[in-house]
């Protein structure tokens, strides 16, 4: 069965149609008259909402002697793989605190292409835990203890980062509304406006985490990295410091890096719309074009313990110092605190009762 296509009117989005007087399209509603070659783009414009850009991947490879001395280790929980160096110490995966084991000489992969080497030790790192769990009243004693935060490790995360440019259009509708009033009457005037947004607009080093290990929320709640440090990468890096082998290819993060770009894109247009009362979008067709895949590692300080069967996760960006992390509550001082101030309100209205 043939599909009907009905055609909108840009003004008021009425059904227009073909007027033979005129030879063009034209409204019923508000007469408002298009060429025909306008409208179809018009609405070809409105439908399509552009196609996923086919991406050049990275094929760095590792150079003769350059996995010497690097190690790898595999969590038997997770199934993580951690690669570092012969001398780093390595006892607990950084992901789920589990013990993790030396399996032999790091070998397989694609080679970084950029890396943005720690510029926060463990020293720094432990302090600015140690500040974001000083005056957590309900926050464990156990949970909180030296031990416990000397465990922090320092992981370079595999990312990839994404180059590409986005040629956009997009329609909005907006309204002004004025009032003002008149002898005893109060007057509102609507006035309705059709606001179109084209151009180009280019991004680079859009991060996509490469591990199933550490969830896209939390990667990108300690963004954004300062890209400016991005440096050729070298083996020399890793020493100290554990680095995660990617187990999400650059092929599989594509959807993720598409995403990410077409709602940028789309937010850096509407910041344009501006001196309007409302604005709702209508249309939207972003293409991207030019694509460039890198591989990259960022470094970020991670502290992943268990609390009475939970886990529970923290993370720093090691560039940064960009801190999130979810805490325990210690139910025995929760339900104390809540005694108390519950008994404090309790002898309060009796207080209040005596005195009426």
């Amino acid at each position: 069965m043939a599909a009907l296509t009905e055609y909108k009117c840009p003004c008021c989005g009425g059904a227009i149609e073909f007027n033979s007087n005129t030879q063009n399209m034209k409204c019923p509603y508000c007469d408002t008259e298009f060429e025909i070659e306008a409208i179809k783009e018009y609405c070809e414009a409105s439908n399509d909402v552009g196609d996923d850009l086919s991406w050049n991947t990275p094929d760095s490879e590792w150079s003769a002697g350059e996995q010497d001395g690097m190690k790898i280790y595999t969590c038997k929980s997770c199934g993580g793989q951690i690669v570092a160096d012969e001398n780093t110490a390595a006892s607990a995966c950084p992901y789920c605190d589990n013990p993790i084991v030396m399996t032999g000489q790091f070998d397989g992969g694609l080679k970084p292409d950029l890396i943005i080497p720690f510029k926060i030790d463990k020293n720094g790192a432990k302090s600015a835990l140690e500040k974001y769990l000083k005056g957590k009243f309900l926050l464990p004693k156990s949970f909180s203890n030296e031990n416990r935060i000397e465990e922090i490790k320092g992981v370079y995360v595999p990312f990839w980062l994404y180059d590409c440019d986005a040629d956009a259009y997009i329609r909005y509708r907006a309204t002004k509304v004025r009032t003002w009033k008149a002898g005893d009457y109060l007057y509102t005037e609507t006035s309705h406006f059709l606001i179109v947004r084209n151009g180009g607009i280019s991004f680079e080093k859009v991060p996509v985490d490469g591990s199933t290990k550490m969830p896209d929320e939390l990667s990108e709640a300690i963004e954004p990295y300062n890209y400016g440090d991005c440096t050729k990468f070298e083996t020399a890096y890793l020493a100290g410091y554990m680095a995660d082998k990617y187990d999400v290819d650059a092929e599989a993060s594509e959807k993720r890096a598409n995403e990410r770009i077409r709602k940028s894109t789309q937010e850096e247009f509407r910041n344009t719309v501006i001196g309007y009362d409302t604005v709702i979008p209508e249309a939207a067709n972003i293409r991207l074009k030019s694509g460039k895949i890198r591989y990259a590692l960022m470094p970020v300080w991670m502290l992943n313990t268990k609390y009475k069967g939970e886990m529970y996760s923290f993370s720093m960006n090691g560039q940064t110092g960009k801190f999130v992390g979810n805490l325990p509550t210690d139910k025995g001082k929760f339900w104390g605190l809540f005694a108390g101030v519950f008994a404090g309100v309790t002898a309060l209205a009796f207080a209040v009762q005596a005195l009426l």
